[in-house]
C-alpha cells in the first residue's frame, strides 16, 4: 500500500513539474483567420469585387464588351453596384467557367451526336457511311 502511495506521488510530481515547464501562447505566434484564408485561396468579397474591377480595366475584356454594345464605364458601374455576395457569387463562376469555354462547340457536338443516332435508327440519311439498324 505504501508502495501504490509513493509511486503515485511520484508520477503526480513528475506530472506537475512537466505541466509548470509549458509555456502559453502568445499572440506573436498565433496566425490570423485572413492568413489562413488567404493560404487555402479564399479571396474576401473585397478582394473578389477589386478582381471583378481589375478585370473590366484588362483592354481585351473592354474589348468584348465594346463588341456586345456595352460600355466599359456601364459595366464598371453595374459592378460596383452589386452586392457583396453578388460579387462573390459572380467571382466564383468566372474561377469555375473553364478558359476558352464556347457553348458553340458543345453545340454542334450535340447535333452531331443526335445526327449519327438518327442515321443508326435510320430516319435519316445524312452520313452515308453509317448503315441503319432496321
Amino acid at each position: 500500500m505504501l508502495c501504490a502511495q509513493r509511486f503515485i506521488s511520484t508520477v503526480t510530481a513528475l506530472s506537475l513539474c512537466g505541466v509548470a515547464g509549458m509555456q502559453p501562447a502568445r499572440a506573436a505566434n498565433l496566425i490570423t483567420a485572413e492568413e489562413v484564408a488567404v493560404s487555402q485561396g479564399v479571396v474576401s468579397v473585397a478582394g473578389s469585387r477589386a478582381q471583378l474591377l481589375a478585370a473590366l480595366a484588362r483592354d481585351d475584356v473592354a474589348a468584348a464588351l465594346a463588341e456586345r454594345g456595352v460600355s466599359v464605364a456601364q459595366a464598371r458601374a453595374r459592378a460596383e453596384a452589386l452586392t457583396d455576395a453578388e460579387a462573390a457569387q459572380l467571382m466564383a463562376g468566372i474561377d469555375q467557367s473553364p478558359a476558352g469555354a464556347s457553348e458553340l462547340l458543345g453545340t454542334v457536338v450535340l447535333v452531331a451526336v443526335l445526327l449519327v443516332f438518327t442515321d443508326i435508327l435510320g430516319f435519316t440519311r445524312i452520313f452515308p457511311f453509317l448503315r441503319p439498324a432496321r
